[in-house]
Order: structure tokens, then C-alpha cells, then sequence
């Protein structure tokens, strides 16, 4: 499994004023560490460490090792502030993650065999994806970089649901747990032999 590390620096300075000279001045990103048994932790992050971190899809998925002053801490990205124009990160939630006590996070669907699923090949149709990432809740030690989804056996007409979806030992689907069973993906028939029969 791939480790990741960033490192951070305690912030004193706050309030929006601090935050936007702390962006303009040093290409920092002013992020915020909370959860577990203590109290919350204001911190700076290089703009350019992070922006490198979140450009791996598992970064999303997986627990961050955060090296504050010299004290690790083990965190999830909860959340991530954007510009809203350019896309660059303006602050970041990290969640601390304690062993042995369960955690929520996104983690990204990766769809497989979708070219030779049996809508597709045999019968024609094409394949629409409802929903990219699914939120668990899990043990740290049980947190998957990503869950499959495989399309090989759907046929055209057919759903995919959360509830048909394989999960590693351990991992249960937030939105099964309230009793939501989603749509993943789906297969339909191809709109090109329509849209050539109007013209």
C-alpha cells in the first residue's frame, strides 16, 4: 500500500487576514487538523507538497501521515476548500484517525470489464456511471484505496445497485447502513441509432 507523508507547521497567525497573506506570501495553505480526544490544531501546509499529494487519486482514500513540528499524526483529507476560478487549494480539514476506532471516507469506484460487458458487446448499449465514489465506514486498518465495480455480467436495461457491490472484509456503505441502495452505473441502449433514425 502506498505511504503518504506531508509536512506541516503549527499556525499561530489566524483569522482570514493571516490565511490570505499565508497563501500570497510563503505559497503556503492554511489547513486545520480535528477529531479524536483532542483539541484542534491549526497548521500550514506547502501549496506546492499538497497540490502534488492530491493529484494521486488514493491520497483521497488513504491515511496521511502528518508531521507536525516533529509529532506524527495519522489523518484523512476531510475536506478541501478550492478557488473557485483557478481550482487551487485555499484550505484543508484533516481528520484525525485513531487505531481501533471506526472512520468514514470517500473512496473512489474503479468500474472494470466494461468494454466486453455483455450490454455492451452483445447488445449494443452503452455504459452511464450515476456516482464515481461511495462513503465507507471502516477500521483504519480496513480502509480500501478503491472498490471495483464489475460490469461484465450487466446486461442492457440493468442497474447496478450499492447492495451489488463486492466490499473487502470489514468495509460497510454508509448510504446501505440508512437504507439508501443507490444506483452505480447503468447500461442503455445507444442513443446513435436513434438519433440517426430522426435525422
Amino acid at each position: 500500500m502506498t505511504e503518504f507523508t506531508l509536512n506541516a507547521e503549527l499556525r499561530s497567525d489566524l483569522g482570514k487576514g493571516a490565511s490570505r497573506r499565508l497563501r500570497r506570501n510563503v505559497a503556503m495553505v492554511p489547513a486545520v487538523i480535528y477529531g479524536g480526544d483532542k483539541a484542534p490544531v491549526s497548521i500550514s501546509l506547502l501549496a506546492k507538497e499538497l497540490a502534488k499529494l492530491i493529484e494521486n487519486e488514493a491520497a483521497f482514500s488513504h491515511v496521511l501521515s502528518l508531521d507536525v513540528a516533529g509529532t506524527k499524526e495519522n489523518v484523512l483529507i476531510k475536506a478541501l476548500q478550492r478557488h473557485p476560478s483557478k481550482g487551487f487549494v485555499l484550505h484543508a480539514d484533516f481528520q484525525r484517525v485513531v487505531a481501533g476506532q471506526k472512520l468514514t471516507a470517500h473512496v473512489p469506484l474503479h468500474f472494470i470489464n466494461e468494454a466486453t460487458a455483455v450490454g455492451v458487446k452483445q447488445q449494443g448499449g452503452e455504459i452511464s456511471h450515476v456516482i464515481a465514489e461511495v462513503e465507507v465506514s471502516c477500521l483504519p486498518k480496513d480502509l480500501p484505496e478503491f472498490i471495483e465495480v464489475d460490469m461484465a455480467a450487466v446486461e442492457a436495461g440493468q442497474i447496478v445497485h450499492l447492495s451489488d457491490l463486492k466490499l473487502p472484509k470489514g468495509v460497510e456503505l454508509v448510504a446501505l447502513a440508512h437504507g439508501n441502495d443507490l444506483a452505480v452505473a447503468n447500461i442503455h441502449a445507444s442513443r446513435v441509432k436513434d438519433e440517426g433514425a430522426a435525422e
